[in-house]
């Protein structure tokens, strides 16, 4: 993966491998419209809002707030709004493999016209995701509720994608739990936010590393390539890059450019390669307990027991199990034995070692996984 990235302008996109890792400074419609058809694993959208801001808005002490002001954030109606939504996302639904998925941000001001013209086009949705600002900007007028969340939609191209999501990981950032679709995190803030030679916010709407780590870890594999058509100070390539994932950002602005740039130039790849892998169960061979007994890693009359030895259950010569009020595989015996509707038994269930000792049966189907 070239790990450093480049400006390119005004030029004839062909290729989409001759552009991995660059920032492209150019319209982003465009681009996308110019590049390779099919071309990219991942896009993550992060669009003009059209926040609509009128008069400038002050704090109790007359200070202004800074808001979004940008012409990039004006448009002359809704309609021409819509009409710039539906153009940039056909042309990133053009680049999009056919098992590829998009996400994009939003607010109340434009993430439910996002959404129809999104679904008018054929993608899928799989979830939307409650972006929870836990330090949000207060609402200073006091007309409104404070508006601390943001919306991000996660499609696929089509009902028919087989899109990438790595369950296993999004469990495992989240202490084992299974990762819900609200999420808790900051506003960009303190180094992290990039400034301008004034010591002003570089961008206004720069997005925290934290929720980008969640969208491509979640969402995209080792190598994939990700591509950013509101690039902005680069979030997302630098995150991609942190990861292990290649990146393709477009930007029309050179001093957001030029943040970018530094600030992706400035990420330490991971030497050790293996950093970047993570397990995912899916994807490991399945070993049923009928081969742990054949294999003579137990035998026929041992007794497993539960991790309290509260229950136990004997091991029958076809690998199933009878307690005394159960008997079939593992799962449904120790089922049984909590009285719950489902269980996974290779967690559940211990043996004993030479030293007396429960050691829990999962660890012999890592050994014969090690052996495949």
């Amino acid at each position: 993966m070239i790990l450093t990235t480049v400006w390119l302008k005004d030029m004839s996109v062909k290729q989409t491998r001759a552009l991995l890792n660059t920032i492209i400074h150019d319209d982003c419609i465009k681009v996308m419209n110019e590049m390779e058809e099919k071309s990219v694993d991942l896009i993550f959208a992060d669009p003009p809002y059209n926040l609509q801001l009128g008069d400038a808005l002050l704090r109790p002490d007359n200070s202004n707030v800074s808001g979004v002001y940008e012409e990039w954030d004006n448009f002359e109606s809704m309609d021409a709004y819509d009409e710039y939504t539906k153009a940039w996302m056909t042309a990133a639904r053009r680049v999009l493999k056919d098992d590829g998925a998009l996400w994009v941000i939003g607010s109340y001001h434009n993430i439910f016209r996002v959404g129809k013209i999104l679904q008018d086009l054929g993608f899928w949705v799989l979830n939307d995701i409650i972006w929870d600002k836990v330090n949000p900007m207060p609402n200073f007028k006091g007309t409104r509720f404070t508006n601390a969340h943001e919306t991000l939609i996660w499609a696929s191209k089509s009902q028919a994608s087989k899109y990438t999501f790595n369950y296993e990981a999004m469990k495992a950032l989240n202490e084992d739990t299974q990762m819900r679709s609200d999420w808790h995190i900051p506003l960009c803030t303190g180094k992290e936010r990039l400034k301008d030679k004034n010591g002003d916010k570089l961008h206004p709407t720069q997005k925290p590393e934290a929720l980008l780590y969640r969208v491509i870890m979640s969402s995209s594999k080792v190598g994939d390539i990700i591509l950013d058509p509101f690039f902005g100070t680069g979030t997302t390539g630098a995150v991609a890059k942190k990861l292990g994932r290649n990146f393709i950002g477009i930007e029309k602005d050179e001093a957001y450019i030029k943040g970018a740039q530094e600030r992706i130039d400035a990420v330490e790849t991971v030497k050790n390669k293996q950093c970047l892998e993570y397990a995912c169960k899916k994807r490991l061979p399945r070993i049923p307990f009928g081969n742990v007994v054949e294999r003579g890693l137990l035998e026929p009359g041992d007794i497993l027991y539960d991790v309290s030895r509260k229950h136990c259950a004997v091991i029958r010569s076809d690998g199933t199990l009878k307690s005394e009020n159960a008997e079939g595989s593992i799962h449904q015996v120790g089922a049984a034995a909590q009285n719950a509707p489902a269980c996974n038994g290779w967690v559940y269930w211990y043996f004993e070692n030479a030293k007396k000792e429960l050691v829990c049966i999962d660890k012999l189907r890592e050994a014969l996984r090690v052996e495949m």
